[in-house]
């Protein structure tokens, strides 16, 4: 047996052969440290400006400009410089993820935290985290470029930068691997896994060694006084879960509003956000700002009423306004604000009703916290152990999961699409739902499909579209107009028709809603679809537009798939 070096025989016991699998357990600790440690510097360099710019009891005059002021900047470098650092960073680093093989430019890096560094200290009503997760996906990505690793392993990467940077971000180390998996991927048990969890802990274990072993939020310890309780955190899930579809909706409507504004303000369109932010800054100078150390507040049960219920309302418009009109900055910190607040009014009416039954209010503001997110960005499993990081409080676990299970439940009800998922339909991007994840397994459309087919033009004649099924030897075929696909017809259609048809397009009218797969989809997915519109092709479209084909896949293809020519020759 030749011998081994003893770098050989450690690199054979932990089973990465390959140097690439070597360069991917390295990189993840390297992310680690270098994703913790610019997102402390985020952390540090948004908190001084902020306190520069508007400290408390600043004058009225500033904290009406320093908004508008600051929005107009960003807004000018958002529009000439870097147009990929708008929005929140989870939408894009998804978008890398599934659409560019994991490739995110230093540039956007760059810009995201230069852009989100001015905006958010100006006091627009958005949070550092959604921006902290697209520049440590961004820093992977660019990393495991440099280090030349192949497509496979760089796309690998993006979740690790992106758990690194939460986990930093919130403070919140387990519930950064948890949103990584649940969220970006959509995939609890990825291989990648192991590497998310190294550059998560990493990343935390940075943030602690600079800014100290310090919660996010202090929370005064809470214990449950009755088992009435329950109820009222129930109806704080249904609140709950009716304004963050209310965050929601209303934060879509107003982005489709701005996207149809003419394109030369684009650079102006931020200011919009900033203006709104002057103005209720005027009334409630608490509304600036992501809001942490008046959520801090009213954890402790400090706080009026009304305030905690105007401060819910102002920000349920404002996120939306700032992020809608472009500005760089994310939704995660703003939605637990919103459920502060919520559950912080909900508690109180409830302690004023019934004192002898109910805890403090804080305890409904930190339900809240999770209820909010878990409806807004709709991944449960993740605010409940976020929560529980944040706030290091086990005693209200069972409360928290009563309320974000019931706001889910409505927001995915009346909200049929998770925001993020939304905002990339917004985009035209199709990405892979948090329901469908867990079907992406098995054979993909990518292993049977076919490229290169001539799809029928629309003028062609009905006997020559036949001839052509004939030729393929399927009973359906694709329509396409200088290659952007429109239908699918089938002989069915042709011979049921009526009036008889004399070329295809005269069938394009009753197949708008054509079937299509991506190719990432599993095959079993294209039987489906192929069986509900009863075509035995289908398209294999692209996930940033829907029309542009990339082949088709057949069900004769499929049966090859699974080993079964024989049987279908033997049918032919």
């Amino acid at each position: 047996m030749p011998h081994l070096s003893i770098r050989a025989k450690l690199w054979n016991w932990t089973g990465f052969q390959k140097r690439e699998d070597q360069l991917t357990i390295l990189l993840s600790l390297v992310i680690g440290i270098v994703v913790g440690l610019t997102v402390v510097a985020f952390i540090l360099l948004t908190g001084r400006l902020a306190a520069r710019m508007y400290p408390p009891e600043s004058a009225l005059w500033r904290r009406f400009l320093v908004p508008i002021a600051g929005t107009l900047f960003s807004g000018f470098l958002l529009f000439r410089y870097f147009p990929n650092a708008r929005g929140s960073g989870i939408p894009q680093a998804k978008f890398a993820l599934f659409l560019q093989d994991g490739y995110i430019s230093l540039r956007t890096v760059v810009g995201k935290f230069v852009c989100c560094s001015i905006s958010l200290a100006s006091g627009i009503a958005l949070g550092r985290e959604g921006p902290s997760v697209q520049i440590g996906a961004g820093i992977a990505s660019v990393l495991g470029r440099r280090f030349g690793l192949g497509k496979a392993n760089v796309k690998a990467l993006v979740p690790v930068g992106c758990s690194a940077a939460l986990a930093a971000a919130f403070n919140t180390p387990i519930a950064a691997v948890l949103f990584s998996l649940e969220e970006i991927l959509g995939d609890l048990h990825a291989p990648v896994l192991g590497s998310v969890v190294l550059a998560s802990a990493t990343s935390w274990m940075v943030l602690h060694s600079i800014l100290g072993d310090e919660p996010l939020f202090h929370v005064p310890a809470y214990q449950l006084v009755n088992p009435l309780e329950f109820g009222i955190y129930a109806i704080l899930g249904v609140i709950g879960g009716i304004a963050s579809v209310a965050f929601v909706k209303l934060l879509l409507r107003l982005r489709v509003w701005f996207r149809r504004l003419p394109a030369w303000s684009l650079w102006l369109q931020p200011a919009a956000g900033g203006l709104l932010m002057a103005v209720f800054a005027l009334i409630r100078p608490e509304v600036l700002g992501v809001g942490y150390d008046y959520v801090d507040r009213v954890l402790t049960g400090d706080f009026p009423l009304k305030i905690v219920a105007l401060l819910a309302i102002m920000k349920i418009v404002a996120t939306p306004a700032c992020y809608s009109s472009g500005n760089a900055g994310g939704i995660f910190g703003p939605s637990l604000f919103i459920g502060a607040m919520v559950g912080g009014a909900v508690g109180s009416v409830a302690h004023t009703l019934f004192p002898g039954v109910t805890a403090n209010a804080g305890a409904y503001a930190l339900v809240g916290m999770g209820t909010a997110f878990a409806g807004i960005v709709r991944t449960p499993l993740t605010s409940v152990i976020m929560i529980f990081e944040m706030t290091r409080d086990y005693s209200i676990i069972v409360p928290l999961m009563i309320s974000n299970l019931i706001s889910f439940f409505i927001s995915q009800h009346l909200q049929h699409e998770p925001i993020y998922e939304a905002l990339a339909l917004q985009e035209g991007v199709y990405l892979p739902t948090g329901e469908s994840r867990e079907e992406l397994e098995g054979i993909h459309v990518s292993e049977v499909m076919q490229t290169g087919v001539e799809p029928i033009r629309p003028e062609t004649g009905i006997e020559e579209v036949k001839a052509r099924l004939e030729k393929e030897k399927t009973s359906s075929w694709p329509v396409a107009i200088d290659g952007a696909i429109q239908a699918v017809i089938s002989i069915h259609e042709i011979e049921t028709t009526e009036p008889a048809p004399s070329a295809a397009r005269d069938l394009l009218k009753a197949n708008r809603d054509y079937p299509y797969v991506h190719a990432d989809h599993p095959v079993t997915y294209a039987l489906e679809r192929m069986g509900v519109k009863g075509v035995d092709v289908v398209p294999v479209v692209s996930r940033a537009n829907i029309r542009q084909m990339y082949g088709i896949v057949t069900l004769k293809d499929i049966l090859a798939g699974y080993g079964v020519t024989g049987a279908v020759k033997a049918k032919q």
